[in-house]
């Protein structure tokens, strides 16, 4: 219970009583994301734009406590009386009671510290960078890792071909580091955690179903199955059309975003040429922002309702995401989810 000291239990319940009559009144349900938007970016002093709270509190006066306790309305903007139209103002009083108005302007959520996927971590966690080291370190690269696999008692790192094995170039046993070295710094501060073990070849002029690849872990200690800032997954499902995803990945960190589009077949560009994918998915964030960008390849998606993986990043443009189904990749490295 809230304890108001120095008034009665009668004003209290009459303050109670007015706030909530003025809440019911005045303040409007929540808004859809999309008029939420409309609703920031141009304000009015109208109660159904410009009011975000109703609450009980201290009057203040010039700024100045009073000691009257008032029903409190919180505005985004406080208009001088004379900006505000008669049939938009707020009421003088509630049942009675004083009122105060007090701008607070735009209550947004405040977004969690995101973990930094780029440093380097140990063990290393599906999410953060990963990559290969070019000869002489003529390129600099970074990929991200998708999952933790296994067969048998043999614990690999998942991720796409070209993150970790350059488009079929890159022989097996090379190693795998974390950080990847574009964002190791220079000298690098990174070191190998696994060695290419298989890849589905990339093959121009058929069509590909994934772009994957594993790596097995040097020690089982070096990486855990815990997605940065999501967690475990809990095991896997089949991508659906209007299914909400979310992922983190080395670029974009924590997205969220839609499947749009499923059993789809694109033509990619890779460094080898124009690759041809059957039956992938595609996805687009659920706001203004990407899903996904450059560097996030080979992040796990998941659905956002259960956690259970749905498929592996691999590619993209400014506006779309494209994701082999999850199932296609573990069957066709012979590999488990880590759960």
């Amino acid at each position: 219970m809230i304890i108001f000291t120095g008034f009665s239990a009668k004003q209290i319940d009459s303050l109670r009583a007015a706030k909530e009559s003025a809440a019911q009144r005045l303040l409007q349900p929540a808004p859809t994301l999309t008029t939420f938007r409309a609703m920031a970016a141009s304000t009015s002093p109208a109660p159904e734009d410009n009011l975000v709270g109703v609450g009980i509190g201290e009057k203040l006066s010039g700024g100045k406590h009073t000691g009257i306790m008032a029903v409190k309305f919180l505005v985004r903007i406080k208009y001088p009386d004379n900006q505000i139209p008669p049939g938009e103002r707020l009421p003088t009083e509630v049942n009675g009671q004083p009122v105060d108005i007090e701008q607070v302007g735009t209550f947004r959520r405040f977004m969690p510290q995101m973990p930094n996927p780029r440093r380097k971590m140990r063990p290393a966690r599906p999410g953060c960078s990963i990559g290969f080291q070019f000869p002489n370190n003529q390129f600099l690269m970074a990929g991200t890792f998708g999952a933790l696999v296994s067969r048998g008692q043999r614990r690999f790192i998942l991720s796409n071909n070209h993150v970790i094995a350059d488009e079929n170039r890159l022989p097996l046993r090379a190693p795998i580091f974390q950080p990847g070295f574009l964002d190791a710094g220079n000298p690098p501060k990174n070191g190998p955690v696994a060695k290419l073990t298989k890849f589905i070849p990339i093959v121009a002029g058929v069509g590909n179903v994934v772009d994957a690849a594993i790596a097995e872990l040097d020690n089982k200690n070096l990486a855990t199955n815990a997605v940065l800032f999501i967690g475990p997954p809990v095991g896997k499902a089949k991508a659906h059309i209007d299914m909400v995803v979310h992922k983190f990945g080395r670029t974009t960190g924590f997205t969220v975003g839609r499947v749009t589009s499923i059993e789809t077949d694109v033509n990619v560009q890779y460094d080898m040429g124009v690759v041809t994918f059957t039956d992938q998915m595609i996805i687009r964030g659920l706001d203004a922002h990407p899903f996904s960008a450059s560097g996030d390849s080979g992040s796990l998606i998941l659905e956002r309702a259960t956690n259970k993986a749905v498929g592996l990043l691999f590619a993209g443009s400014a506006s779309h995401t494209i994701a082999n189904h999850i199932n296609d990749v573990l069957r066709a490295l012979r590999v488990k989810l880590v759960i």
